[in-house]
């Protein structure tokens, strides 16, 4: 699944094509996409004649702000939220250019191009909303900080208390949004931590070492353009590069790159999860 990295890769990749565009139309190849409103029709009606304002990210989330409608300038603006989940990518082609195979929804801009969401496993959703509708959505008003929003004493304050092992802590949405199993583990080798060590077992010293960890992880990677691991790609069509800068992630028998010391894989809140045995206490 794309993890914040690649989300953001995607938001500043097609920044530059969307914004100032207006939605001329909605092509939806595939109806589960749409997670409200649920017909192609009504999705378009609140979407056509819209301005792209804004491409932004929430956690794993795509944002496209949207404008009032033209005809209705009381009607105020909408969020355009599309989750990729599994295998989700996007990118901006001529409209007339047939979709690709697992293309799941089109939106036709002014230009003459339109923003395609392709989804091969058909997990991806998008929804139409007010931004006060997105604010009371349930899975968005439970994420947690962003990684560079998130500060030590919150970080502490989220973590002391907790008995799960603190891989499964920072995977957990609501405690720090945005980090995935390749990030984390990254995170938790940089700092030096097992990922199956007790959150709470942690000193505070070592909970803010993490959090250093996580912010650098992830601002490397975003500078990498994301991780490429099988299905990720940029709008452009390119892989990104911070796999090559792996350290453990997936390297289970390989040398640890610090002591030398074979690397482990074991499981923590089902995810497989590699750490040095060595390295990481």
């Amino acid at each position: 699944m794309p993890e914040l990295p690649e989300v953001e890769t995607i938001a500043r990749a097609l920044a530059p094509g969307l914004i100032g565009r207006v939605a001329t139309g909605i092509t939806v190849p595939d109806r589960k996409v749409l997670a409200g409103p649920a017909t192609p029709d009504a999705f378009a009606d609140a979407a056509v004649g819209r301005v792209i304002e804004t491409v932004g990210r929430r956690a794993k989330l795509l944002l496209v702000t949207l404008g009032p409608r033209p005809q209705l300038p009381d009607s105020g603006p909408a969020v355009l939220a599309l989750h990729l989940k599994m295998t989700g990518r996007f990118h901006i082609a001529p409209s007339a250019v047939p979709p690709p195979a697992h293309a799941r929804l089109l939106l036709h801009l002014s230009d003459g191009n339109a923003l395609v969401f392709s989804d091969m496993r058909r997990f991806g959703t998008a929804r139409l909303v007010t931004p006060e509708a997105l604010a009371a959505w349930t899975f968005y008003a439970s994420l947690g900080p962003e990684p560079w929003d998130m500060t030590p004493d919150a970080f502490e304050a989220a973590l002391c208390r907790k008995t799960t092992r603190i891989k499964a802590a920072i995977l957990d949405q609501t405690v720090i949004a945005g980090i995935g199993n390749i990030y984390a583990d990254e995170s938790l080798f940089a700092a030096r931590i097992r990922p199956d060590a007790p959150a709470n077992s942690l000193t505070p010293a070592r909970r803010r070492k993490l959090l250093t960890a996580i912010q650098a992880v992830i601002a490397r990677a975003i500078a990498a353009g994301g991780s490429t691991i099988r299905d990720y790609r940029t709008p452009d069509g390119v892989e990104g590069g911070f796999q090559h800068q792996f350290t453990v992630y997936g390297k289970a028998g390989q040398p640890c790159p610090a002591c030398g010391k074979a690397l482990i894989a074991i499981k923590v809140a089902g995810r497989t999860s590699t750490f040095c045995p060595q390295c990481q206490k």
